[in-house]
């Protein structure tokens, strides 16, 4: 027999009632009541229904993560902090992969205000009006991680995409390089890809150094369109001594197509990526990046959805992690 609510009312000989208060802490029952109906739910082993707990508290200390790509070595280390810091305060995280094109977005959303969620993070997409209507109309905290939107009055936590991409291509015209090639997203895509191409364009600039859009190449930020991008690169033969590529998937994938064409990593080409995940350091050679504390925006995140911290647009700092992947022109 399926043990339930009524099975330990009926073994304490208390009411349906009094158990549910006690399990939501509310008050009216004694203290030896209380000590009597815990230790049967222990006897009985009985979980108490969360949804079923949230229509007493109206709470369900549940919060929506709405990203992209599940399966990405960004998503993997940003659900790692959100997760970590929800856990030690009480709250379950319900994950819902949009897709690149943002196809489920809305029907996701939907699906979380009826769940009753009491916070939502939305990741790495674009804040479209509809999707910003709706969320401003659940009237819950809602931050955006990788992305903004300051027609909305939600909280956002970011690097500076466009300052993160001058740096490392800064780094690299310091090493002496001068044909630097750019693997990027799409320019079309507001959030990463276009400021990030800016960011570049600025130091190429700077340096007095004439732009050439065939030395851009654009993918998704994935592996295999790394791979595709770096292919399209080198058949235009650039003579490029460098190439910054804006994420560490894409990185990886410019090393393999490298590594198939007999190209030797730094000594007849430098590489630098762009996020400093786990994937950075797993490469050989160890991949010189753009460091953003991912994990962290995951935390910070979660400490805004409970309140903890005030609204606010925060911007984390960034900075170049030296590795192997990089070599010195002279």
């Amino acid at each position: 027999m399926a043990i339930n609510i009524q099975s330990v009312a009926d073994k304490a000989g208390v009411s349906i009632a009094t158990v549910s208060r006690i399990i939501n802490n509310l008050p009216g029952y004694s203290e030896e009541t209380r000590i009597r109906v815990e230790k049967t739910i222990a006897e009985l082993g009985y979980t108490p229904n969360a949804i079923a707990r949230g229509l007493v508290n109206s709470r369900t200390n549940t919060i929506g993560v709405l990203l992209p790509c599940v399966t990405s070595r960004f998503s993997s280390e940003l659900l790692r902090g959100i997760e970590k810091e929800a856990h030690e305060r009480g709250y379950s995280v319900i994950i819902c992969n949009t897709d690149r094109n943002g196809e489920r977005t809305m029907e996701y959303l939907k699906t979380l205000r009826e769940k009753r969620v009491e916070g939502i993070m939305f990741v790495s997409e674009w804040m479209t009006d509809e999707y910003g209507d709706f969320l401003k109309n659940m009237d819950i905290p809602v931050v955006l991680i990788a992305t903004r939107k300051e027609s909305y009055p939600f909280s956002s936590i970011k690097v500076d995409d466009q300052a993160a991409a001058y740096s490392a291509t800064r780094y690299l015209l310091d090493k002496g390089h001068r044909r630097i090639g750019l693997i990027t997203g799409s320019p079309e895509d507001r959030i990463a890809g276009l400021p990030r191409i800016e960011g570049y364009r600025q130091a190429i600039r700077e340096a007095g150094i004439e732009l050439d859009d065939n030395f851009l190449a654009y993918g998704d930020f994935h592996f295999h369109s790394g791979v595709e991008a770096m292919a399209t690169l080198a058949q235009r033969k650039l003579g490029l001594t460098a190439v910054f590529a804006t994420s560490d998937e894409m990185a990886l994938g410019a090393m393999t197509y490298l590594h198939r064409q007999g190209v030797r990593l730094p000594e007849e080409l430098s590489l630098v990526g762009y996020d400093d995940t786990l994937d950075a350091v797993m490469a050989y050679p160890a991949l010189t990046t753009v460091h953003q504390g991912i994990e962290e925006m995951g935390e910070i995140a979660m400490q805004m959805i409970e309140g903890k911290r005030t609204a606010e647009n925060i911007v984390l700092p960034h900075s170049i992690t030296e590795r192997d992947s990089v070599a010195t022109r002279v």
